[in-house]
């Protein structure tokens, strides 16, 4: 705000301003704009100092009804008001706030700047330990991936403490003296906002309690905040929805997530999409898509990304010994069924299916994509089961459609991959687990034990097989990319394109809260920053979107690795000849899962799953009646794309084996 811009209002303006009912404890303390419409203001009280706008225009609202911009029946201290704003009191009081140009404010009992505030930056989030330990500072531009580093890198103390200053210095230049209003924000029927920044287009209609955060909305992806809400030490990020009751205490909400039906949250982390309805949250890490509709469901001290939680889930993150200091460990992709149950500490691998209530600590994250299933008190290992699960594969496609951001600057990097070197190795090493239990115990023992699981003889087998089939997809899927996007009319020209545009991208991968990236980066990472090459928070931010944004090039150095443990070839030799014996065996791959896929779809569609369709008539009705609601298995959109995509590949890998046979 610059003051020059600013006039005293004359006597004429004032004793017309009295007439209308205003009054002020010193008007030459009530600085306008020229251009002032006196006309517009009716019964307001000034109190300190208050700089108020040009009042010209009408304000459009529900149902087509416009008003004339100005201010009634309010009591303003210490206030900027933006032109064509438009406050409709009663109020108690709107104290030491800058409202921005076309703003809305209508009966609102308190909006209270009573300083100094951080407007909840800086403000520590106890997730995962709830006696603490794994503190993580939020502030407005907190990103999933820079949550993972502070919250799970503690032994390396030195780069969380530098860190956490770079977060203080940023919290602490956010208090500008005043609250802000953002242009266009619209704020109704709300009992108290105090010390809130509320951020451009931001609807806020019939909350109940507002304090010590941030709401940062903008004109790309307004945030809304519903009716009854309560949040104290909260930053609400750009494009979320937070409404029907839902209490917020000590929670960093990321964009384009929806908290509603009378959630219940705190010490917790949301970031990018993720869905929380009816339940309840504490100490949670939720990572992007983290989903929980239901009133029973419990998240509590652990670590969850692409998490959908079943009605009843629940976990217990203490032993009644030393508190509530366990932690837990839930992989991206994970799924929990009804009345499921875990005990921390423990370690579930990604993409696995929990049924069941699990008494034991377990740690199943070498064991990507099976099933964890309660019989008897015991916990059961399904190895790599999942892969050939429609359900697994619908959530893959879904994800990427129901990413809820419309806002250009994205602070969470999201990989959607299935297959990635890091779920591969874990396949890999898997894999290596599965043959050595088979070893050591015997071809024919009837179960394998594993961290506190029980594997069946069969179900070993089969892992083995299935994990072999995923690590042959996806390898084929990185060469075929090479070969496609690749002049390749003769064979050094096909090994030019094997060649990696990068040295990194070798060894270990990590999926950093949706970020899929190597190891060696991350370690790098903390090293520059450690040493102060990397000494502020946008030079983090901007490692992480190069790091997605360079993911395939890193992705293919480290596929070419395992290329030639697993084929027995080498990338640099290679001959045509090898080339169409690999991309046979991919076709071969893709072909079998998509099979398997195609199968487990078609269960969807027995007999036994049109139980209770047709009521009151017999097997015709019931027939009908199932295809009207359900449609037919064949025209089923996900069976159609299972379809298609056999379809494609198998064309796609004779038009590479036809085009490497000409080039050879």
């Amino acid at each position: 705000m610059n003051s020059n811009d600013y006039r005293q209002l004359s006597s004429e303006e004032i004793n017309s301003l009295e007439l209308h009912g205003c009054q002020s404890d010193a008007w030459t303390r009530v600085l306008v704009k020229n251009g002032f419409d006196v006309s517009r203001l009716a019964r307001v009280r000034f109190f300190g100092d208050n700089f108020l706008g040009v009042f010209n225009d009408t304000i459009n609202f529900a149902g087509g009804l416009e008003l004339p911009a100005g201010i009634t029946d309010a009591c303003l201290f210490n206030c900027t008001v933006g032109d064509n704003a438009y406050i409709l009191g009663p109020n108690e009081m709107i104290a030491n706030y800058h409202i921005g140009d076309g703003a809305v404010i209508v009966h609102v009992d308190r909006l209270i700047y009573e300083g100094p505030s951080r407007f909840g930056n800086g403000f520590p989030i106890a997730v995962l330990n709830e006696a603490g330990g794994r503190e993580v500072p939020m502030f407005d531009r907190l990103s999933a991936h820079l949550a993972y580093i502070l919250a799970l890198y503690r032994h390396r103390p030195d780069v969380i403490s530098k860190i956490a200053r770079l977060i203080e210095i940023y919290s602490c230049e956010s208090d500008k003296g005043y609250g802000e209003i953002g242009e266009r924000a619209r704020i109704s029927h709300t009992h108290l906002i105090r010390n809130v920044k509320v951020g451009p287009y931001a609807c806020i209609e019939g909350a109940m309690r507002l304090e010590e955060g941030s709401i940062n909305s903008n004109v790309l992806d307004p945030v809304y905040i519903g009716n009854g809400v309560i949040a104290r030490n909260f930053i609400i990020s750009s494009g979320s929805v937070v409404m029907d009751s839902v209490l917020l205490d000590n929670c960093f909400v990321g964009q384009g997530v929806e908290l509603g039906k009378q959630y219940s949250a705190g010490n917790s982390l949301f970031f990018a999409n993720c869905t929380g309805f009816h339940g309840e949250a504490c100490s949670v890490f939720a990572g992007p898509f983290t989903v929980t509709h239901h009133k029973s469901t419990l998240l509590i001290a652990a670590y969850f990304s692409f998490l959908n939680a079943g009605s009843g889930s629940n976990q217990s993150n203490h032993m009644y010994k030393l508190g509530p200091i366990h932690q837990g460990i839930v992989e991206r992709g994970s799924k929990t069924t009804s009345d499921s149950y875990l005990l921390w500490p423990s370690k579930i691998g990604p993409f696995t299916l929990v049924m069941g209530r699990h008494y034991k600590n377990s740690d199943t994250s070498d064991l990507p994509f099976s099933y964890l299933i309660e019989s008897n008190d015991e916990s059961i290992l399904s190895p790599g089961v999942n892969l050939r699960s429609v359900g697994t594969i619908r959530d893959a496609q879904k994800w990427p459609k129901r990413d809820r951001r419309k806002d250009t600057d994205q602070l969470d990097n999201i990989n959607y991959n299935l297959l990635s070197p890091f779920t591969i190795q874990k396949m890999w090493k898997g894999r290596e687990i599965l043959r050595n239990l088979q070893k050591s115990s015997g071809i024919k023992s009837e179960f394998y034990t594993y961290e506190n699981t029980k594997i069946h003889r069969n179900a070993l087998e089969r892992g083995i097989h299935l994990y072999t089939m995923g690590i042959g997809k996806f390898l084929g899927n990185s060469l075929i990319s090479r070969i496609i996007i690749s002049d390749c009319t003769n064979v050094d020209k096909l090994r030019l394109a094997m060649k990696p545009n990068t040295l990194e991208g070798k060894g270990s991968w990590i999926d950093m809260a949706g970020l899929i990236t190597p190891q060696e980066l991350v370690s790098k990472l903390l090293d520059r920053i450690g040493s102060d090459e990397i000494s502020s928070l946008k030079g983090i931010e901007d490692e992480f979107k190069k790091w997605h944004q360079d993911y395939y090039e890193l992705e293919w150095t480290w596929a070419r690795e395992l290329f030639q443990q697993e084929f027995n070839v080498l990338i640099d030799t290679i001959s045509p000849d090898e080339v169409v014996r690999i991309v046979q065996k991919w076709k071969g791959a893709v072909v079998w899962l998509d099979e398997k896929l195609y199968e487990d779809a078609r269960k969807e569609f027995r007999i036994s799953a049109q139980t209770g369709f047709g009521t009151d008539g017999g097997a015709d009705e019931r027939n009908l009646d199932f295809s009207e609601v359900r449609g037919e298995f064949e025209r089923n959109p996900t069976v159609m794309a299972i379809r298609e995509h056999m379809r494609c590949k198998t064309e796609l890998g004779d038009l590479i084996i036809s085009m490497v046979n000409k080039e050879g």
